[in-house]
């Protein structure tokens, strides 16, 4: 694994070098394209810095024990050679983990749709929590949130919200989110006091551009309507909203959260090629089923992956067995916690898959 990176090395050099280069400055899709390479493997570059000096240190120490008579600097040198073989070892981990195969949407923003499931009104106001949950989150990322289209219960809930989250890394930190996700608790209807269960439905899908999908409209079919519920007098007088079915694969759209029906449309094709997209990807990951350690769960959409429990104020992910009890904080878009967890145990079942490989 540790081949690569002397050539890594070579590479960082000659991209600072064109970095530099006038003409390539000037270049600015060029110069764009240098500086994200730089930016990805300036870290890998430092740490392998690193690793050399201490493997250095070792030699050094070693050359001073064999010259040196002094029992006080024999000492300290078997001292550093030993920081130094232990600091080695810890290098050599982070080092595999920055040479694993970064994932090319990682940088890509997303689009989240999250459906109300069984349950019926105690699910719709749950979708609007979770909706409420990741717009948070998506604050304390200072991530911009843009919302695509809504379909609203009679009590304050969501049967189906559709919004875009646009920033720094959105899909590396949200690709996890993708599944079922389960609450317990006591609705405010309920006399009786039983808990009952209900599921919501997230997906996660990263925003396709029109390189990544290639969009027929021979196969689509655009019809206009006019909007209905909240909106304002101009939105429910006027054909603004815009329904959108995708004829091969039976998809409907449906967009009318702003007053121009251009931008209805936009907004649904936007959200028609991310679909797309996504069965594109999830038709990959079935593909590579055989090596399911290799994800977390980021593809089935059945998958239960995570319960909010509320009478014992605890949140599970399912899939890496993390129990937190403190649900208002994760309710309120901490999900830090829960998103490193899940980061870490996807690097570890791929670092794992590639040693066998390797």
């Amino acid at each position: 694994m540790f081949d690569r990176l002397d050539d890594i090395l070579i590479r960082y050099q000659q991209v600072m070098e064109e970095l530099n280069d006038p003409d390539v400055v000037n270049d600015q899709p060029r110069f764009r394209k240098l500086m994200k390479e730089q930016n990805d493997l300036a870290p890998i570059v430092e740490k392998y810095t690193e690793y050399k000096q201490e493997k250095q240190n070792v030699e050094d120490s070693l050359e001073l024990l064999e010259m040196e008579s002094d029992e006080e600097m024999r000492e300290l040198a078997k001292e550093e050679m030993a920081e130094s073989k232990k600091r080695i070892g810890e290098i050599e981990q982070e080092l595999k983990i920055l040479l694993i195969p970064k994932d090319p949407m990682d940088e890509k923003n997303v689009i989240v749709e999250i459906r109300a499931g069984a349950g019926g009104d105690e699910a719709a106001l749950f979708a609007a929590e979770l909706f409420r949950m990741y717009s948070k989150y998506a604050e304390k990322q200072r991530w911009k949130i843009d919302m695509m289209s809504v379909n609203e219960s009679g009590i304050g809930g969501f049967k189906e919200v559709v919004f875009m989250i646009s920033g720094n890394g959105v899909y590396s930190r949200l690709k996890f989110e993708s599944g079922v996700h389960r609450v317990q608790r006591v609705p405010e209807t309920e006399s009786g006091g039983r808990i009952h269960t209900s599921t919501v439905t997230v997906a996660i899908m990263p925003e396709a551009e029109d390189v990544d999908v290639q969009l027929d409209m021979n196969d689509v079919r655009i019809d206009v309507f006019r909007a209905s519920g909240n909106g304002g007098q101009c939105v429910n007088t006027t054909d603004s909203a815009v329904r959108i079915t995708h004829i091969p694969t039976g998809i409907v759209i449906s967009c009318q959260d702003e007053k121009s029906q251009l931008k209805n449309k936009d907004k649904g094709l936007k959200v028609l090629r991310s679909r797309l997209y996504d069965l594109e990807l999830e038709k990959k990951k079935k593909e590579e089923a055989a090596n399911r350690k290799n994800q977390v769960g980021t593809g089935d959409r059945s998958e239960k992956i995570r319960t909010y429990n509320f009478p014992q104020g605890r949140c599970t992910d399912h899939r890496i067995k993390l129990t937190l009890h403190r649900l208002d904080d994760i309710l309120n878009g901490d999900l830090d916690e829960i998103i490193d967890s899940l980061t870490a145990a996807d690097q570890a079942a791929k670092l794992s898959n590639m040693e066998e490989e390797g």
